[in-house]
């Protein structure tokens, strides 16, 4: 009788056990999925596609868009005639919350889509989903609110002029050719520039969460006379940076999470 009794608490423990470590690998499953949404989904620009299930025409001008920045868990965005800017928090689950919103209060035209009801999306959003390149508000578990899609990242076929090298700030000599620079070619995924005497070349790969590596720099070997920018201090630039963040026409450089190595600023010729 002891051995039955024995034998059924073994059985009681084991399914226990069992269901207990299922539970908790799907917890952690779970946990991970949700983390790796909420990386996908900062430091993106996201682009309106839909807004309550009707679809949206955007120009490259007017696209209403907006990003999550995680240093102060800040968020803004374009609503198609104004800006607007507040703060957001991200939770498990792929659970987000915005505050209210603040907006420029510029005159609008008429025929423009009505701001409300943009800005109505993020004062009712309590979680979002992601799907591939798409990025789902919702409230509750209802259809979406509105669709967003990861807009290309728009430091590419830019002129990148630098301004500051670790902290410095960066001006022209006298005897210099031209500004220090680069460009990111889409074409081929190429880049070149010039390093204040040599011309250089190379190659980079972007990622999602902004990361971005160079490799098979390559540069031309002039002598050099006493240049504003030390060369080999410049390259080392793109050696180490693997990340990088954009604000309006200014690019910073950056490795890990510590103070940019060098920051730029965009340049348009006509």
């Amino acid at each position: 009788m002891k051995n039955k009794i024995f034998s059924l608490a073994l059985i009681i423990i084991t399914a226990v056990s069992c269901n207990t470590a299922k539970k908790t690998s799907e917890s952690t499953d779970g946990s991970t999925s949700s983390l790796a949404d909420k990386e996908s989904i900062i430091q993106e620009k996201w682009t309106l596609i839909e807004l309550e299930g009707q679809k949206i025409t955007n120009n490259n001008k007017n696209a209403i868009y907006f990003t999550l920045n995680p240093d102060r868990n800040s968020i803004n965005g374009f609503a198609g005639c104004n800006t607007f800017f507040g703060d957001y928090t991200l939770e498990e689950n792929n659970r987000i919350r915005f505050s209210k919103l603040a907006t420029t209060r510029m005159a609008c035209p008429e025929n423009m889509i009505d701001e409300s009801e943009i800005l109505k999306v993020f004062e009712l959003a309590d979680n979002y989903t992601v799907n591939d390149n798409l990025l789902m508000l919702n409230v509750g578990r209802r259809s979406p609110l509105a669709v967003f899609k990861k807009s290309e990242p728009e430091v590419t076929g830019k002129y990148w002029k630098l301004k500051t090298l670790e902290g410095r700030e960066i001006e022209m000599s006298e005897n210099q050719e031209r500004e220090a620079y680069f460009i990111l070619d889409v074409k081929d995924n190429m880049i070149k520039g010039f390093a204040g005497c040599n011309t250089f070349n190379g190659t980079y790969t972007l990622e999602d969460g902004n990361r971005i590596n160079f490799s098979q720099m390559a540069t031309t070997m002039k002598a050099c006379a006493d240049v504003a920018v030390n060369e080999s201090e410049f390259l080392k630039v793109f050696e180490l940076a693997n990340n990088y963040t954009i604000q309006d026409d200014v690019l910073s450089l950056n490795v890990g999470r510590r103070a940019p190595l060098a920051v730029f600023e965009a340049v348009y010729f006509d």
